[in-house]
């Protein structure tokens, strides 16, 4: 018995030691994983505090989170099953060079899905392989060799071979294309990578900046940190230091009205380069996941799979209570768990559309708790429409056209271009739609950025219909206008 205890304290001490080790060589202590971050909610989210860079990075991992759940080949947890197979590889790969092996895995993950053979698009010119090198870049910069023209027709009789499901020659071929263009070789892919981070990081002095430039080139993000420093000749290392350019800072404190050049510059890349780094920090984050609480990856899992943004994972089902019939609802607004929308334009920036109070008339349905939300939900609609407001100074409010509704009288409610499974957000108080109809572009532009960053700070779900945009806040939402 004597033993057995001392084996299993010796276990205890060396698993402490482990994730204690694991905590200082990552510099940082260890954090709930895809929580929204207790130092993000508060009544003005978005006015942007530089002692708060780890809480943004907390925030936007877990805020923007979705997509990587949703469009994983084969889902997330195959995809990492995938990625964690090239886990020796990635350390082999970044011995010494200060690298953080789990960014790199992360890189890989959001990349390729751990696929070594993947191309973007039909032709190999095009990122390809377990990281998604360019030829150009793996040629030019990286000095990989990529015999594209050999690559190209290897990937041909590839594609034939598949075809015919002959399942020798795709190998066979597959072993041919790794040794003409390097990209295809998982450690030469990755040896390639971190050449590429080394070096933007030596240009940019941070290892967040030298994440972002992987998509969205060194050459451009430095356009961005100078637009954001007004400073256009400075060596960019000395910008980024003596201003303390976090990547934080530049994606949360850069808006219509504010650092309106850097913000225009992130605005222009269509390519999700703006987002591209909470994107890999997610990748990370479901990585670390998948390894310690896979339980929990599985549910978040089923939850982002079952609609088209992260509000079920804002409002799990069944909790908190849904309103099923209207009697639900009407109770709850007669108490005072729903609290009206208030009518003043002019002041709030916002108006319920006219036409709702008439159509719950003709379900039969008391008016008023249909014009209600949850309190934390209807301080968030006036924040929303406050900074509109702010960044846009156009008069004209948004209209909401759905609040607060029950699932018996959804059916009724619920727009014919929004998913039928929104009622039951809706059903929560937490959850309202707005008309897709603005009173000038710059309004337009002040809406989706302040949308944008309040998902990416987790305080919000939105999806996009023909004619509104749903919205479902968080219940640890407390912004206020």
């Amino acid at each position: 018995m004597r033993l057995g205890i001392a084996v299993v304290v010796v276990c205890v001490l060396g698993a402490a030691l482990a994730v204690a080790g694991y905590a200082l060589t990552h510099g940082e202590a260890r954090h709930p994983i895809l929580v929204l971050p207790s130092e993000i909610v508060g009544p003005d989210p978005l006015s942007f505090d530089p002692g708060r860079t780890s809480a943004y990075e907390r925030a936007a991992s877990f805020g923007l989170s979705h997509v990587l759940f949703a469009k994983s080949p084969g889902g997330v947890v195959a995809a990492a099953r995938r990625t964690a197979s090239f886990r020796a590889v990635v350390e082999d790969a970044v011995k010494g060079s200060g690298i953080d092996a789990d960014l790199v895995e992360a890189i890989v993950f959001l990349e390729s899905g751990g696929r070594p053979e993947v191309i973007a698009g039909d032709d190999p010119e095009q990122a390809s392989g377990l990281t998604q090198i360019l030829a150009e870049t793996a040629n030019d910069f990286l000095g990989m060799h990529v015999d594209l023209a050999a690559s190209r027709r290897l990937t041909r009789r590839i594609r034939d071979a598949q075809e015919r499901g002959d399942g020798q020659a795709v190998a066979r071929l597959q072993d041919e294309r790794r040794r003409v263009d390097e990209r295809f070789d998982p450690a030469r892919a990755l040896a390639g990578t971190v050449r590429y981070l080394s070096e933007a990081r030596r240009e940019f002095g941070r290892e967040d900046l030298a994440v972002v430039s992987y998509h969205m080139g060194i050459g451009n993000l430095e356009g961005v940190l100078r637009a954001y420093s007004g400073r256009p000749s400075d060596p960019i290392q000395d910008v980024v230091h003596e201003d303390d350019l976090s990547y934080a800072r530049i994606y949360f404190d850069s808006s219509p009205v504010n650092h309106r050049e850097a913000w225009q510059r992130l605005a222009s890349f269509g390519d999700d380069s703006q987002t591209y780094y909470w994107r890999v920090l997610a990748a990370r984050d479901i990585m670390r996941l998948f390894r310690e609480d896979p339980a929990r990856l599985d549910r978040l899992a089923e939850l982002h799979g079952r609609g088209p943004s992260a509000e079920l994972v804002l409002h799990p089902p069944r909790a908190p209570q849904r309103f099923a019939e209207p009697d639900d609802l009407e109770t709850s607004y007669q108490r005072g768990h729903l609290r009206p929308l208030p009518d003043d334009p002019a002041r709030l920036h916002f108006r319920v559309d006219p036409r709702l109070a008439p159509t719950v008339r003709r379900l039969g349905g008391d008016s008023a708790a249909y014009r209600a939300l949850r309190l934390r939900a209807l301080g968030l609609l006036r924040y929303l429409a406050a900074q509109v407001y702010k960044l846009s100074k156009d008069a004209k409010p948004l209209t909401v056209t759905r609040a607060a509704y029950d699932e018996a009288t959804g059916a009724a409610l619920t727009p014919l271009d929004v998913a039928k499974a929104h009622s039951s957000l809706h059903a929560t108080g937490f959850a309202f739609d707005v008309r897709r109809r603005y009173g000038s572009g710059n309004q337009a532009a002040a809406f989706q950025w302040t949308l944008e960053r309040l998902e990416a700070l987790g305080l919000i779900a939105w999806t996009r219909g023909k004619s509104v945009i749903h919205i479902t806040v968080s219940p640890r939402a407390d912004a206020r206008a």
